[in-house]
């Protein structure tokens, strides 16, 4: 099963490039898959294979400067995480919505990608949403694991290397993928602030989440080395008027050893998908 590539113009002027995963029948919905921070949709083409031999269209794309949307180098980006929100998420609901009209539109949102529901101007576009693993980065409320790094990240090795860089070089640092210097800067304040993004882009964003009425599925993994329930909790909370359902799937429920925070998008949790996507898709 192949996929096809696309490039998308945003409203700012930068492209950014998707993939498209057709079905071999007739499509059931389009299902947009919008990544983590830093991890290039390229890992996720296990999962957008199979949502295509469930006969849905899997829809795949890359954040301005991530994956295949960097134009030269990251430094050249201007990206924010708000910026993703603003353009790149709605220049790949425009491509969907003229390439697929009529049909059922579904967000599935890993991690940041759940978060940019509520940053956008609008999601009534969108017909339902599952977020994954996505939670507030507030590091005091992070899981174990990541808090006792997450100080180190945030208070010492962002500020000094990111204005020394021009981005942030988390290949050489072997931390997540080579990212924009806008995104990271901007991910740090949110990640000091007890209300995250809300409590510091204030008003503005709090009124974004509340207006988001798309029934969303929040998935949890009681393994997630980086997301606590009360980051879960706390980001969810922000949803005001969205009918919301909380899951938390255990790796003993999948057969399985580990599920963590990134990775349920590979072939070996195909258990996840049959027993949890296959359900929420087609409630």
């Amino acid at each position: 099963m192949s996929y096809l590539t696309q490039t998308l113009q945003t409203e700012a002027g930068h492209q950014i490039v998707a993939r498209v995963f057709p079905p071999a029948t007739d499509s059931r919905a389009v299902v947009i898959v919008a990544s983590a921070t830093g991890v290039a949709q390229s890992h996720y083409e296990d999962f957008a294979h199979w949502l295509a031999e469930q006969g849905y269209t899997a829809v795949t794309f890359d954040y301005d400067g991530i994956g295949l949307s960097i134009d030269g180098h990251v430094r050249n980006s201007r990206a924010t995480m708000l910026s993703w929100a603003r353009y790149d998420c709605p220049a790949v609901l425009d491509f969907v919505e003229a390439r697929f009209p009529g049909q059922r539109r579904v967000w599935i949102g890993h991690s940041v990608g759940g978060h940019l529901l509520g940053m956008m101007d609008s999601t009534d576009r969108i017909d339902q949403a599952i977020t994954v693993a996505a939670g507030t980065g507030y590091w005091w409320h992070n899981s174990p694991p990541t808090k006792r790094i997450a100080w180190l990240l945030w208070y010492g090795l962002v500020p000094t290397v990111v204005p020394l860089a021009g981005y942030f070089p988390g290949r050489r640092l072997n931390i997540m993928c080579d990212l924009p210097k806008g995104v990271m800067m901007q991910w740090r304040k949110w990640c000091l602030h007890p209300q995250y993004a809300v409590g510091v882009e204030g008003e503005v964003l709090e009124r974004r989440f509340a207006s988001v009425q798309t029934p969303i599925t929040a998935l949890a993994f009681s393994d997630d080395e980086m997301m606590s329930a009360r980051n879960i909790e706390t980001l969810h909370g922000f949803f005001t008027a969205a009918p919301k359902k909380m899951l938390t799937v255990r790796p003993d429920d999948i057969g399985c050893r580990r599920i963590g925070h990134i990775g349920w998008h590979k072939a070996r949790y195909r258990a996840l998908w049959e027993q949890v996507f296959r359900a929420e898709l087609a409630a």
